[in-house]
């Protein structure tokens, strides 16, 4: 892993195309990073294709647009490729249409699974599906309580219930060096809470939608079509080793999630090396641009 000695520069010139992370790469939860609006202001005066790849699945691209060029970044709706977008892919395949489904999230987490085809149902109800896309929007205790008894009695009745993760990232930045738990970890929650009641069953586990899966990368290449594009992330395990495995080259970044590049802490779990580092992605030359 090198750092290109033009930084993010000389990766703008060898790539036909250019993905990013949100969290942690451009954003954190209350703004912009150093660079990252600057740097979205150049790519689109010289023209250069880019998409931000998010797990989010707790906004719209239209709400999450709005809310990005509220911090100063130039970024089109049509230019967020989200979790939360997959949904409805999973559901034609799967045949899921009319599904009743208990989502975990934000009005707008529920909105991506009506336009996928589901139902939204509350977590008391008889439901299809449980759908975790965030760790806000619902009570949280109250809901974990109901959803993990009402799917409990699912499984006794030998009912077949989907689980459905479209957000596997665990944590996320915050402003101030600080972190969030992601939707990831309340599905990660759930699922050591099925091991302890069936200890028997493998086949309970949430099937992940986001990164590192291959489906955002996938509808990246539809998009600009090449494989010619390097990925940015500051997650080792989902946003490198994603990329890696579609066949992309990735950039660690070291301003959210991963540790310093110059402690050598990376996870030893990593399946995959990034090719590149960068400490942020602030532009090396042309910085006032």
């Amino acid at each position: 892993m090198n750092k290109p000695q033009g930084g993010i520069d000389e990766l703008i010139e060898r790539y036909e195309a250019l993905l990013f992370d949100a969290y942690g790469v451009l954003v954190h939860d209350t703004g912009a990073l150093p660079g990252a609006a600057a740097l979205t202001r150049h790519l689109h005066t010289i023209g250069k294709p880019f998409f931000v790849l998010s797990n989010d699945s707790s906004r719209l691209p239209h709400t999450a647009g709005k809310r990005y060029r509220g911090f100063g970044l130039q970024v089109n709706d049509e230019q967020l490729i989200t979790s939360g977008s997959l949904l409805r892919l999973y559901f034609e395949r799967h045949d899921l249409y009319g599904a009743r489904c208990v989502v975990l999230g934000t009005a707008d987490s529920k909105r991506y699974v009506e336009i996928a085809g589901g139902e939204v149902v509350g977590p008391a109800e008889a439901f299809d599906m449980i759908v975790v896309s965030d760790d806000d929007g619902y009570p949280f205790r109250e809901t974990m309580n109901t959803t993990f008894s009402n799917l409990a009695r699912a499984i006794d009745e030998e009912r077949t219930i989907h689980l459905l993760l479209p957000n596997p990232d665990l944590i996320y930045p915050r402003a101030g060096g600080n972190f969030g738990f992601a939707a990831g970890s309340i599905a990660h929650m759930m699922e050591v809470a099925l091991s302890a009641r069936y200890p028997n069953r493998t086949d309970l586990r949430f099937v992940p939608l986001g990164k590192p899966e291959a489906g955002l990368f996938e509808e990246a290449r539809r998009r600009t079509g090449t494989m010619n594009m390097v990925m940015f992330g500051d997650q080792p395990m989902t946003d490198i080793a994603g990329a890696r495995a579609f066949g992309l080259d990735a950039v660690l970044v070291g301003s959210g999630v991963a540790p310093s590049h110059d402690t050598g802490c990376l996870p030893s779990a990593v399946p995959f090396e990034p090719t590149w580092y960068l400490p942020s992605v602030s532009r090396v030359k042309h910085s006032g641009a």
